[in-house]
């Protein structure tokens, strides 16, 4: 292992985060700040608790998911094409660096970032709601592994894209749409028997459903299927990046 060559990847690009820093964790953090003001306030004080939770601690874990999805996507996607843009990555590749080098390298700077945004604006919450994390470990733990699934897949989306516009066509056009729909204000339960089952088709609703159990112990699904759902989307990601590297395909074009 070439823990050199990781460490160089790694670095560079939180040092390119940390240049961007206001971009990066300010907007998050005021865009969240006034979802809390809209919906935990002005909205929430006329609704009522949902699962004995109170509606502004409810959209707690989906505003982070919200927040560590799209930043996981974004971080990762600009990180790979960026070198394709620029012609940096013949470099990369013709340098002794393996493809798990590489991968670990620029998906652990990814959600590294994303991981320190969700904490970010997990203490920015508690300036807004009162509420309790019931299992702590779980969700640092389920935090960590949708920052680097979805590090993943937005590296795939950074290989794939070929323009900038293209880069933001899936973020902007599936992703942001499927979090919206995926629970993150409301339970699915909520929703009439046909459009729930629609919805069990929405790969965000077990990320929110799983994250949320996490802080108040109940989810619109089981845990377990939360959890493996995750890790089977993240095997699957995983696996496509080996073979993007194995056949240099988007890389070497």
């Amino acid at each position: 292992m070439n823990l050199h060559a990781v460490r160089a990847i790694y670095v560079f690009e939180l040092s390119r985060w940390l240049r961007t820093l206001s971009q990066s964790i300010l907007a998050p953090v005021i865009s969240t700040s006034l979802y809390f003001v809209v919906f935990g306030s002005a909205i929430g004080s006329h609704m009522a608790a949902i699962g004995g939770v109170r509606y502004g601690a409810f959209i707690v874990p989906g505003l982070m998911m919200l927040s560590v999805l799209t930043e996981s996507l974004a971080n990762a996607s600009f990180g790979i094409f960026m070198p394709k843009w620029s012609g940096t990555i013949y470099e990369l590749l013709s340098a002794p660096v393996s493809w798990i080098e590489a991968v670990l390298g620029y998906i652990g700077a990814a959600a590294t970032k994303s991981v320190l945004l969700g904490v970010i604006i997990l203490f920015t919450a508690r300036l807004f709601v009162p509420f309790d994390v019931l299992h702590p470990l779980f969700m640092a733990s389920f935090l960590v592994l949708t920052a680097v699934t979805f590090s993943l897949f937005g590296f795939l989306i950074g290989v794939m894209a070929d323009s900038w516009e293209k880069l933001q066509v899936v973020p902007l056009l599936v992703i942001t749409p499927l979090t919206f729909l995926g629970g993150s204000f409301y339970s699915i339960d909520m929703l009439p028997p046909l459009w729930r089952k629609v919805t069990l088709f929405n790969p965000v609703v077990y990320l929110v459903s799983g994250f949320r159990w996490s802080f108040y112990g109940q989810s619109d699904v089981g845990v377990g299927l939360s959890l493996s759902m995750t890790l089977g989307f993240m095997a699957l990601c995983l696996a496509a990046v080996w073979w993007v590297f194995r056949t240099g395909w988007r890389l070497k074009a």
